[in-house]
């Protein structure tokens, strides 16, 4: 994601658009999942490990979020 900053995503058509939108739900998904896993977890590197995982996916989605 760090090419985004150089995304012009101002000219997308409505298909791109609603893949966005597509890919902005699957990240939310998943940070969400993947904090309901962290949650679980007894070990604590398994814990760190899905808690970033989750905080990476939650800054993808604000990050295309912002963009829109």
């Amino acid at each position: 994601m760090a090419q985004l900053n150089q995304l012009d995503l101002t000219n997308l058509s409505q298909q791109e658009l609603q893949n966005l939108r597509h890919i902005i739900d699957n990240h939310k998904t998943m940070a969400a999942k993947l904090n309901d896993y962290a949650s679980m977890c007894q070990d604590n590197q398994i814990k760190q490990m899905f808690t970033q995982a989750a905080t990476s996916a939650q800054t993808t989605v604000e990050q295309l979020t912002n963009k829109l």
